[in-house]
């Protein structure tokens, strides 16, 4: 690299879950085997699954997931804009990863956005002077004419920072060449001359076939596509926007591995409103025999050997929506029954006594399930910490990311929380990726549940993941045009490429 300054790409897409954070994944693992330094950014992130660094910055779990991709430690830079939906017309701004308010959306893009500009660039130029490349990842569409204005994510910061775009399609969805060549003709000229070609993503079948249409796609547009992936199962690791999966549906598309011992044992994780940080569901799912389901109804908790109660950004609103559909009165009856729940973060939060929320929902004092001796009060500051303990004889590690502080006034400790008989609460998300852990608490669920279930004795969470980040580079290396792509990270898009009409419109 010349000048002091690495080389960037933009990784954006024809739609929303294009394949986006995976590519970007696949990408900074591939050059990092090759041997050069590189890092992820996302100028601005929408998501409810989030991450701690070590600084106690908040960044999406995607930015966490592909700075392990990249084999570096997560920084804020890497995602300096973080937005956290609280409804569907309003979420909080969590800017340099502390929240600095609640913005609606016509309040963000009216104004606000625009003026991070400045603040995201400054990031991405320090990333720049640090690294020999910086994958970015988009945003949505960059082709997004209603929102171009004041766009920070997509061509905004391309053209702040001259970065080349390669544009993902999902084919799986089909209409992939349509999508492409759209994209590129709802752009301006001055945004059309970044645009240097097409990545297809979730391709089934015999490629040969394929081949014509991507000539015909390079004669309408005078742009190269970079690489042709195949569908594979599995690689949707630490979402962004949703879960992915239907409510009832298995976790990450997983398939279940045989039990070590005699019973599977059957996980039911209440989908509620404003699910947060579900990502911690993956290293019950990743376990031999463990089943793992997201449920809206309470006759769907009657077989399931623990009930796990995950996160929310409106603690009020999912105890209100527990409470409409039954499944708090069932959640009541398993406590009495001696039955395992385990509820983390806003999920221990409303297992408790009562609320105290001026903050979140403004609900004032509301009583909560009852099933713990917590009482909690919502303060105006965030709690961002990487706290590190042992529970159940074992070494644990977590993050933390709540408004909620919980008084504890009895039962027994557990992590920060507490247990009482067969419910267990706390406010550390990523627990259960600690192996040991996670196998002396699924011991203790077997037991309680009847279940002979055996933990397999070498499942290593960390070690999945990284076979998993393994997968996502060989795409990269296996299917897609190397030599090219590397020309493009260095020195920017080719010269010359043509302006497809109709353009932005004006």
């Amino acid at each position: 690299m010349s000048g002091g300054t690495g080389g960037g790409l933009l990784v954006a897409g024809t739609t929303s879950d294009a394949g986006k954070s995976v590519v970007t994944a696949g990408i900074c693992r591939w050059l990092v085997r090759q041997g050069v330094k590189v890092a992820p950014f996302k100028a601005q992130n929408m998501s409810l699954n989030s991450f701690v660094t070590r600084e106690g910055a908040e960044i999406g779990r995607a930015q966490a997931m592909q700075a392990q991709a990249a084999r570096v430690e997560p920084s804020v830079l890497m995602n300096p804009v973080l937005l956290k939906p609280g409804s569907d017309r309003s979420s909080q701004v969590v800017l340099m990863g502390r929240p600095v308010g609640e913005l609606s959306a016509r309040g963000y893009h009216g104004g606000r956005q625009e003026a991070l500009l400045g603040t995201v660039l400054d990031c991405l130029a320090e990333l720049r002077g640090t690294y020999d490349a910086v994958i970015c990842e988009g945003a949505g569409s960059p082709a997004e004419i209603n929102l171009r204005r004041t766009d920070i994510v997509n061509m905004g910061i391309a053209r702040g920072a001259r970065l080349p775009v390669l544009v993902v399609g999902d084919i799986d969805r089909g209409g992939v060449f349509a999508s492409f060549f759209g994209t590129v003709a709802l752009l301006s000229p001055e945004d059309q001359e970044l645009v240097a070609g097409f990545l297809v993503n979730k391709f089934r079948g015999d490629v040969s076939l394929l081949e014509p249409g991507v000539d015909m796609l390079r004669g309408l547009t005078g742009r190269h596509t970079y690489g042709i992936l195949p569908f594979r199962h599995g690689l949707g690791i630490d979402e962004e926007d949703g879960l992915r999966v239907s409510l009832r549906g298995a976790v990450r598309e997983s398939e279940v591995s045989s039990p070590v011992g005699e019973d599977i044992l059957r996980v039911a994780v209440c989908a509620i409103p404003l699910m947060s940080n579900f990502t911690d569901l993956d290293a019950l799912a990743a376990e031999p025999g463990v089943v793992v389901r997201f449920v809206d109804r309470a006759e769907e908790l009657v077989d399931a050997d623990l009930v796990v109660v995950p996160g929310t950004r409106g603690t009020v609103r999912a105890l209100e929506w527990l409470r409409r559909r039954g499944l708090a009165d069932a959640l009541v009856r398993r406590a009495a029954e001696g039955r395992p729940v385990l509820g983390i973060c806003g999920g221990f939060q409303l297992l408790g006594e009562h609320i105290e929320d001026e903050v979140e929902s403004r609900a004032g004092v509301v009583d909560g399930l009852g099933l713990l001796p917590v009482r909690v009060r919502f303060a105006r500051e965030k709690t961002l910490t990487r706290p590190v303990g042992e529970a159940l004889g074992e070494p644990v590690h977590g993050y933390e990311i709540h408004h909620g502080v919980a008084r504890v006034d009895g039962g027994e400790p557990f992590l920060d929380g507490c247990r009482v008989g067969e419910v267990w609460g706390t406010h550390w998300h990523g627990s259960l990726e600690s192996d040991g852990f996670r196998r002396a608490f699924l011991r203790e669920v077997a037991s309680a549940a009847g279940r002979r279930f055996v933990p397999a004795p070498d499942t290593s969470f960390e070690g999945l993941r990284e076979e998993q980040l393994d997968r996502l580079g060989d795409l990269i290396e296996e299917h897609a045009d190397t030599d090219a792509l590397w020309r493009l990270i260095e020195s920017g898009p080719p010269a010359g490429l043509p302006f497809i009409p109709p353009g932005a419109p004006v």
